[in-house]
């Protein structure tokens, strides 16, 4: 849209953002529905905290905790108990 330099400096941007969220969400390790819906709701609210007008805090942790209250919220909904599973050493 804009051309030459601006979109490069957007990639660049970009990709590190999502290196960064790659990076994260390997302490978070894959598991049944629940445990891959907090990875995934994790990998977007993260993103969003790394843009340019972010939503909500820049912090991962807190990012976490938002996360697992989400679906928390949404298997409560359907009579489950959720129990994360993440790499407690890395997210304090």
């Amino acid at each position: 849209m804009y051309g030459g330099m601006y979109d490069s400096m957007i990639n660049i941007k970009l990709i590190e953002m999502r290196k960064k969220v790659k990076e994260e969400i390997e302490h978070i390790p894959k598991g049944d529905i629940h445990q891959n819906l907090l990875r995934q709701i994790y990998s977007v609210l993260r993103m969003n905290s790394l843009g340019k007008k972010p939503k909500s805090s820049n912090n991962k942790d807190e990012i976490l905790k938002l996360a697992i209250k989400e679906v928390t919220n949404y298997t409560k909904t359907k009579g489950i108990k959720f129990n994360s599973d993440y790499d407690k050493n890395y997210f304090k």
